[in-house]
């Protein structure tokens, strides 16, 4: 293996792997949680799911509401440091 791969490759290498698990997470999130994907046959049938409270239980999540309470700052103490604010 080490003929193969050179260890200049090693940080490419980690940075795919992260995008290609991170694609992963979010394509099993939308098959298994997301309202709008059917995979149950009964589901299927219907034209029009009611399924509102499961939507907005999806849209909502956790992480969403967390960042509701924070401020919209990448990095607040470069930000305070330039504005001059403490």
């Amino acid at each position: 293996m080490g003929r193969w791969i050179k260890p200049e490759v090693y940080p490419l290498m980690a940075a795919m792997s992260f995008v290609t698990g991170m694609c992963i997470f979010q394509l099993t999130r939308n098959v298994v949680l997301n309202p709008d994907v059917r995979i149950n046959k009964d589901h299927r049938k219907k034209g029009v799911l009611d399924n509102q409270e499961e939507g907005e239980n999806y849209a909502e999540h956790g992480f969403r509401k967390f960042l509701r309470t924070r401020p919209p700052e990448v990095m607040p103490a470069i930000n305070r440091f330039f504005t001059g604010k403490e």
